[in-house]
């Protein structure tokens, strides 16, 4: 059954957090501490303390407990007395790091340094990745980022310095690949503010994305809460060969579960299939599990992930994890409240998309598919990197592929683009020839960062409307998420394939069975790509980005400009004033998807991010209006005129009114339900969910129950439509007694100074 929700939001605050989020200094082995590279000296693994919680939770429960359960349950504050129900309970854990992407880190930091605390409470770190745009190459357009964002990085630089936080520096890499290359490790929890954190899944870890209230939470000491999730066991069975690829799994289970499907669960990975994928391909995995909405994903502990560890220098982590190794694989006999098998020797090869990462195709089949529902057939673009596959072994099974064409004479006939992950990757990948491979088949290599798999793409080789298809190696493909341009049809799908389709030139190409022609007439077909785990030689790390705190930064400044349009201090939200929120105005009634890209998008908008007013300019401008069918253009019931969806609730808000907004509960907003409670906003849900239909876009709400507000205890809404006639309907949610005293004072944060007085 659909779920709806009704969020009464104000405009002070920017939705869409771009949310959904380890450096390790030391190793606690049994007693002894080992040093590393580049590592806070407070930074620590726990597995005595991991195993104390666990047992503490086994013998409540009295039953096998499967891999996630022992992670997030090992982190919890209180495990003598905390209610553990799957799907009800809300735990309360104690993640041990944080990190940050330099878009949300803005906010986060803004929000820490309004709290007071001298000093971070676990161990946290920023890392530039999301504010560089894809233009023209790798040098130049992180030359040209650090220019144009030299107020944002040097307020994050000294922020970070100040309260104790590592900094990697802009052309570092990208958050995910450099968590799984310092800071993950299996058993560890971790937050990040991004929505693809769940990486680190592939190295046995629970890592989450959340809202930068929660990192803020975390960062000041105070425990997170989580609601207890459900479990869904994913058996991997055979093994993968050929052209398939770990890309295919997630592409697989995406067209089963649907972007809805693994919401409020920890998709858990297990079975004897486990052991023929790499690493990094498991992350790859766990990375695009946000796609289908789940709140992380995670795979046992295995000889690949000691090797992984081995190989980028932790090797003392490794041992210690072989000493703990009952406590990072699930207990024989646990249950999953959802099973899937999936037998990868009959995985083929699989596209997604357009529009959707859920719409799946094997690679065979998306030809006639285009055909018949008229997408371009033509790859204008492809493009290969990003978070979710920008590895060692991902470049080197791409260049596999680009070098037979080369051998026989071929380029891309699309344009290429190659998104190294970090810094490391880069290094190595040009050491080894397989940059080289890449830009002599057609490919331009640029900076490690996000770019445009988030939308930071100055695209010119298509006008805006302009039909057309793109294939990348990314994680999302909505309407306009790559480049702003609505008519962009985006397939995602392995980095091998996108090389394929690029030197094809078509989508109706299958490289298992269709031959390629040479310049002189000659047919051919590619062999299946092959590429190495892991370097044969150690990485290199390349150039040093990381900024390493001080031991003291309390005499150190944090300076933000007045006048700046790019950051802003933070004024705390007012306390609720005890009674109920009577004739709010309808500010709009969204149709169809609402995610985070509609909410608050990203592109040329995170350049904002650190300026909660100026990033309100583009709250929900990219839903669709229920009312005429048209996105970001909403009537103003106080005038009578039509105007932006930004524009109207500014006005609004100038006249003392509340403005509701109401949309189907997408995951998007679903899932950041806390992170809403935590900014003072009442996230609610219809008890029936058809119950929607009968809001109009001109109603007016009460919400009534308010002054009894309560765990448990429904709110109702009062609706007065224009007509005259009134119903009233009852709505749910899911407040427990700390978030209520969080609604009451305003904010999470305001409720958290109350405390310290």
């Amino acid at each position: 059954m659909a779920t709806y929700c009704l969020t009464v939001a104000r405009l002070q605050l920017a939705l869409g957090h771009g949310a959904r989020r380890l450096h390790i200094s030391t190793a606690y082995r049994a007693k002894a501490k080992v040093s590393m590279s580049r590592f806070e000296p407070t930074s620590f693994i726990s597995y005595e303390k991991l195993q104390s919680n666990i047992d503490i939770v086994r013998k409540r429960l009295n039953r096998p407990l499967t891999l996630s359960e022992k992670i997030v349950y090992g982190h919890l504050d209180d495990p003598h007395n905390q209610e553990i129900d799957r799907g009800r309970t809300y735990l309360r854990l104690r993640p041990d790091r944080v990190a940050m992407q330099d878009a949300t880190a803005q906010m986060a930091m803004l929000q820490f340094i309004s709290s007071g605390l001298p000093k971070v409470a676990v161990p946290s770190t920023i890392h530039c990745d999301h504010l560089i745009e894809a233009q023209v190459g790798g040098p130049e357009d992180l030359a040209r980022a650090k220019d144009v964002n030299h107020e944002v990085y040097n307020f994050l630089s000294s922020a970070g310095a100040k309260y104790g936080v590592g900094f990697w520096k802009p052309g570092s890499g990208i958050i995910h690949q450099i968590i799984l290359e310092n800071y993950a490790y299996p058993g560890v929890m971790l937050i990040g503010t991004d929505s693809h954190t769940p990486n680190g899944g592939g190295l046995g870890s629970i890592c989450i994305g959340v809202g930068g209230a929660d990192a803020v939470d975390v960062m000041a000491g105070i425990p997170w809460e989580l609601k207890c999730p459900k479990v869904i066991g994913v058996k991997l069975t055979g093994t993968l060969s050929g052209w398939t690829s770990p890309k295919d799994v997630i592409l697989k289970v995406a067209g089963i579960l649907t972007v809805k499907g693994g919401t409020g669960a920890i998709i858990e990975y297990h079975g004897p299939g486990v052991d023929s994928i790499s690493c990094t391909g498991m992350a790859t995995i766990c990375n695009m599990g946000a796609e289908i909405g789940a709140t992380t994903s995670v795979f046992p502990y295995n000889h690949r992930m000691r090797t992984y560890l081995k190989k980028t220098g932790r090797a003392e982590i490794a041992a210690v994890a072989d000493e703990y190794s009952d406590l990072l694989v699930p207990d024989q006999g646990c249950e999953y409240d959802q099973i899937i098998e999936l037998n990868l020797d009959e995985l083929k090869p699989h596209i997604n998309g357009p529009f959707t990462p859920d719409l799946a195709h094997p690679v065979s089949e998306v030809g006639a598919a285009a055909q018949k529902n008229g997408w371009p057939l033509e790859v204008k673009v492809g493009l290969i990197g990003s978070c979710t596959n920008s590895s060692y072994e991902d470049m080197g099974r791409a260049a596999s592929v680009a070098k037979q064409a080369l051998d026989k004479g071929l380029k891309c006939k699309a344009q290429f683009t190659v998104t190294p992950g970090s810094e490391q990757i880069r290094a190595t990948i040009e050491r080894d020839g397989y940059s080289k491979i890449l830009g002599d088949v057609g490919g331009v290599v640029l900076a490690n960062a996000c770019g445009p798999c988030i939308g930071q793409w100055d695209r010119r080789d298509v006008k805006k409307g302009e039909k057309n298809t793109i294939v990348t190696s990314y994680n999302r493909n909505f309407t306009a998420r790559n480049d702003a341009n609505p008519a962009t049809h985006a397939f995602v799908t392995s980095p091998e394939i996108v090389t394929a389709l690029a030197i094809a030139g078509t989508l109706n190409f299958n490289p298992e069975t269709d031959y390629l022609t040479t310049p002189s007439g000659e047919k051919f077909k590619l062999e299946p790509p092959n590429g190495d785990e892991l370097p044969s030689r150690d990485f290199d790390p390349g150039q040093d980005t990381y900024q390493h705190p001080p031991a003291d930064g309390s005499s150190l400044k944090v300076d933000v400009n007045p006048q700046s349009n790019r950051l802003q201090l933070l004024e705390p939200f007012d306390k609720w004033h005890r009674n109920d929120l009577e004739n709010m105005q309808v500010l709009i009634k969204v149709k169809g998807k609402c995610t985070t890209d509609h909410i608050s998008a990203a592109g040329p908008w995170l350049k904002f991010r650190g300026h909660l007013d100026n990033i309100s300019n583009n709250m929900l401008i990219g839903a669709v209006n229920s009312e005429n069918d048209a996105v970001n253009k909403i009537k103003n019931h106080l005038t009578g005129e039509y105007g932006g969806v930004p524009d109207v609730a500014r006005h609004y808000k100038s006249m003392l009114h509340w403005s509701p907004g109401i949309w189907e509960g997408d995951r998007g907003i679903v899932d950041s339900k806390t992170n809403l409670k935590k900014q003072g906003l009442l996230p609610l849900t219809f008890s029936n969910p058809s119950d929607y239909d009968k809001i109009r876009p001109d109603d007016k709400i009460s919400i009534r129950g308010l002054k009894s507000f309560a765990p448990g205890k429904p709110l109702t809404a009062v609706l007065k439509h224009s007509d005259g006639t009134e119903e009233t309907l009852q709505l749910n949610h899911s407040f427990n007694e700390t978030q209520i005293q969080w609604f009451q004072a305003g904010s999470a944060l305001n409720r958290m100074k109350e405390m310290q007085h």
